[in-house]
């Protein structure tokens, strides 16, 4: 989808009542990330995104989104809502985490050689 089409897309749903959001290129690539670590105060809540890759000791955060307490809340609600909708349609999501060992940090299989 052209970036013309999204923001036309958009703006059809801001005409339905929702808000008007601009989307830039380099925004809409997204960033891969394949862990989060949460935490919260009072006030916030704090959501880092990280990309942990394999034989790669050190991991960056790709994105962090603060959010209120409010908000955070809606965000759960709405990943819920995604993840029955997205299960009803695909299936169930098997959680890695009840599988053996929990999260792989090290992602398992044969180790490389030069």
């Amino acid at each position: 989808m052209s970036e013309d089409q999204k923001k036309a897309s958009m703006q059809a749903q801001a005409q339905e009542g929702q808000i008007n959001v601009e989307l830039s290129e380099e925004v809409a690539e997204g960033e891969y990330a394949n862990l989060a670590i949460i935490n919260h105060s009072p006030s916030e809540f704090v959501v880092d995104f990280i990309r942990v890759m394999p034989g790669v000791p050190k991991a960056k955060v790709k994105s962090r989104i603060v959010l209120t307490p409010q908000h955070a809340k809606r965000l759960l609600r709405a990943l819920g809502d995604n993840v029955s909708r997205y299960e009803a349609q695909h299936g169930e999501i098997r959680d890695a985490e009840n599988q053996q060992g929990g999260f792989p940090l090290n992602f398992g299989g044969p180790q490389g050689q030069a």
